[in-house]
């Protein structure tokens, strides 16, 4: 397992929980505005220590008083085939784990699901149907491949199995209010949907993308109050 980073204490990641996050190495997209570089390109992947899962596993069975939940995000977690395995020892040692996905893999989602080796899934929507491929820098397939994938992981999270969320970066130049609303149709209803808003000044892939301005707070709880009636939860974050 290719490890590229670890926050050991973060109290919003996992909802309602005490918890760490690890950050896994790899990723099939290239969002031209994501801020970790370090852990999607392989030449930017080379650049960093990674973090011996030994030691990982080290960290988790001294803070077992502590923490709570191990959230597990990327890069694209799911694209790691051992994934099932390490949950699995985390597992082991009491904790429960939160996914954060793109949802370009159902069948390990579902697979994680169905093993109740997961808890929680937090999937991003990075855009509504027409620009997904471009808001993800996807050029290897065709965007119904694309589509297709993603639509699976929606749907395998509605069927309630397991908590989950979707959620949405708000990226000023590529998302509107408009773009936010076509979203919500595909995706509700469902049961909790949040809007982030860009963090600027972050190294990004597309090095134009770390001088963009982030959304005034006003404009997103103006499209909340649009997206609300189609979730049980939709808040701005």
């Amino acid at each position: 397992m290719k490890i590229g980073g670890l926050q050991k204490l973060t109290l919003i990641d996992y909802p309602g929980k005490i918890a760490c996050t690890v950050f896994l190495s790899g990723c099939d997209y290239r969002c031209p505005w994501c801020y970790n570089p370090e852990l999607v390109l392989p030449e930017k992947i080379k650049e960093i220590k990674q973090i011996p899962e030994r030691e990982f596993f080290k960290f988790l069975k001294e803070r077992k008083e502590l923490l709570e939940g191990i959230c597990i995000g990327g890069g694209e977690p799911t694209l790691n085939k051992d994934l099932p395995e390490f949950c699995q020892k985390i597992k082991k040692l009491g904790y429960l784990i939160k996914i954060d996905t793109n949802g370009s893999n159902p069948e390990m989602l579902k697979s994680l699901i169905n093993k109740k080796l997961i808890d929680y899934v937090a999937m991003d929507i990075k855009a509504p149907k027409e620009k997904y491929k471009e808001a993800v820098g996807f050029k290897k397939r065709s965007s119904r491949y694309l589509l297709d994938r993603i639509n699976k992981s929606i749907d395998i999270l509605k069927q309630g199995k397991i908590d989950y969320e979707f959620r949405t970066t708000m990226i000023p130049r590529l998302l509107g209010k408009e773009d936010i609303i076509k979203i919500v149709q595909w995706i509700g209803p469902a049961k909790k949907y949040y809007l982030q808003n860009f963090k600027t000044g972050k190294d990004t892939i597309d090095p134009d993308f770390k001088k963009t301005n982030p959304c005034l707070e006003e404009y997103l709880l103006e499209i909340q109050k649009v997206a609300a009636p189609f979730f049980e939860i939709c808040q701005v974050r």
